[in-house]
């Protein structure tokens, strides 16, 4: 199954496409949209277009995105969550049922650990995709959402549900 896992962002959006095969795992693609316009609007535009591109290119079958947490500016949070929609949205619209998951159970998953530094995920993506070449620090915190969503769907029996659901949203589409 491929998964696609998001890292959302209104400057940068990561995002890492994974295969996983039982409990294999194998790297696929990696990269970061960045936000093109001068307006909050354009800018949201240029991802959406961005991140259709990214999925219509590696054909995932499944996608997860990272929860956005709170924190005292109100209106960065905000449009954080603007940038989180678009990450929602644009696989759902390709068919995909999307996992969310929070940051501690990202790392949790991936570290073993759910108060992992930055660089501890980046040194274990490093070692569950060997060979993987990171195109961002954002690119990597999108391979770990697509890692743990892989393990989730593995561990929780969805995978068979998983592909079928992406099969019948692209059958419509």
């Amino acid at each position: 199954m491929r998964v696609i896992g998001i890292d959302p962002g209104l400057r940068n959006l990561g995002w890492g496409v994974i295969e996983s095969t039982g409990a294999r795992l194998r790297h696929v693609a990696n990269g970061t949209c960045h936000s093109e316009g001068d307006d909050l609007a354009e800018r949201l535009l240029s991802l959406a277009h961005q991140l259709r591109a990214v999925i219509a290119e590696h054909g995932p079958q499944a996608a997860a995105v990272e929860h956005v947490f709170v924190n005292s500016d109100g209106a960065g949070t905000l449009k954080l969550g603007q940038a989180r929609g678009i990450a929602l949205m644009i696989p759902a619209e390709a068919g995909l049922a999307v996992g969310e998951y929070m940051p501690s159970t990202i790392k949790k998953a991936v570290v073993g650990n759910g108060a992992a530094a930055k660089a501890q995920v980046q040194h274990m993506v490093k070692l569950q995709l060997p060979g993987v070449k990171l195109d961002s620090a954002d690119a990597a915190d999108a391979l770990a959402i697509a890692i743990c969503h892989a393990h989730h769907l593995q561990s929780a029996g969805h995978f068979a549900a998983a592909v079928a659901r992406a099969e019948a949203g692209r059958a419509r589409a």
